[in-house]
């Protein structure tokens, strides 16, 4: 049993990792793709666009995080 949650445990770490958004947008673009091909449609831009959205949101979601804590560690300029 050990070996079976050792196996599950790297798994989630290997997809997973730190953020569950990304792997989340990932399995998003996949469905996605996986949808509008199935349509009938043409489908390669689907999860390039989708992985895009979801970095840019995971960047500026740790830019602004980043950005609070700067300015909460920043020294105080009143004298």
């Amino acid at each position: 049993m050990n070996r079976l949650r050792g196996f599950g445990r790297f798994w989630w770490d290997f997809v997973v990792g730190d953020d569950w958004r990304l792997a989340l947008g990932g399995a998003v673009a996949l469905g996605l793709t996986a949808l509008v091909a199935g349509l009938g449609w043409s489908a390669w831009w689907v999860a390039p666009t989708v992985i895009v959205a979801v970095l840019v949101f995971s960047v500026a979601r740790a830019g602004h995080t980043y950005a609070g804590k700067a300015a909460a560690n920043a020294p105080s300029s009143r004298r």
